[in-house]
């Protein structure tokens, strides 16, 4: 069945582009209705993820376009929500970005079971790819093929020794995602700092939101040997999230980014005739309806500080 949140969520936090404190409230929403973003700053214009919602240019965030205006860095929450099993929810944002927390999925995923899900009524429903279908950049490529679940093959590749090459293969349900995606945080190299900050992006990024990699290393420690990965297949989750349920397929990534992604959904958006709608398979439940330590540790050190 469908779920939405049992109560609601508040956030105050930072935009890791735009630097903004930013106000974001998280509302259950009634069956059918799906995940909608509003801009309460802009007397409540909204964007609602349908399958046919506007993707806009993907300039190291995934940003949905409205008429005239814009709502950006929507990917850790939403592979948040889409993971978590929240179907129906409505975000409110004071500005144009999704504030960035820690840099990871963790601290939604923290927020989303302290306000805890409950079912709809209404049946859940997911996009099961029947054939294959991708883009392909020169030596870069995501495609997805057929599957009975939602999978992900990810290589990426930086000439950065601290980084260098690194692949994984996932079968993603929602305790592989809490335990082993959420927590990875976004990153970026310290000489690449200023040219980004020179196009008005990365103002509100600190080391206490990014993994920031020097020559030597990176500057905070990682929460995982192989993070730098792990944080590209969270990002791609957040944006299959963009087609409005849940996907169904093995998608497979080299050397990709979010402006694949988005390129990936686009063609998921016209070409109908690769994938249909199906029932949702049934999902085991989490052990525990609090994270453990293991799990949410850092999630709740961040959420601490940030919810209000």
């Amino acid at each position: 069945m469908q779920r939405t949140l049992r109560t609601q969520i508040d956030v105050v936090g930072v935009g890791l582009h735009t630097g903004q404190r930013i106000r974001m409230r998280i509302e259950p929403a009634g069956p059918g209705s799906g995940i909608r973003f509003y801009r309460d700053d802009l007397n409540g214009a909204f964007l609602a993820l349908n399958g046919r919602t506007p993707i806009g240019r993907a300039d190291h965030a995934t940003t949905l376009a409205g008429d005239g205006f814009k709502i950006t860095t929507v990917e850790h929450l939403l592979a948040a929500l889409s993971m978590m099993g929240v179907d129906n929810a409505a975000i409110r944002l004071s500005s144009d970005e999704v504030p960035i927390m820690d840099g990871s999925s963790a601290p939604f995923v923290y927020l989303i079971r302290e306000a805890g899900l409950r079912s709809q009524g209404l049946p859940r429903r997911a996009i099961r790819v029947t054939k294959p279908i991708g883009i392909l950049d020169g030596d870069r490529e995501v495609t997805i093929y057929p599957a009975d679940d939602l999978r992900v093959t990810y290589t990426i590749d930086f000439a950065h020794t601290s980084i260098g090459r690194q692949t994984m293969t996932r079968v993603i349900d929602r305790r592989t995602f809490v335990n082993e995606i959420a927590p990875a945080r976004t990153f970026c190299l310290l000489k690449d700092v200023q040219a980004l900050r020179s196009r008005g992006l990365a103002l509100g990024g600190s080391l206490a939101n990014a993994v920031v990699v020097g020559d030597a290393g990176p500057l905070n420690g990682l929460r995982f040997h192989d993070e730098f990965i792990r944080h590209k297949i969270l990002d791609l989750l957040g944006d299959l999230a963009l087609m409005g349920c849940p996907v169904l397929g093995h998608v497979v990534a080299h050397k990709a980014g979010h402006a694949l992604h988005a390129g990936l959904i686009q063609r998921l958006q016209r070409d109908t005739d690769s994938w249909v709608f199906s029932e949702m398979p049934e999902t085991a439940p989490s052990r525990s309806s609090r994270p453990s330590m293991a799990e949410g540790q850092v999630a709740a050190l961040s959420a601490s500080s940030a919810a209000r």
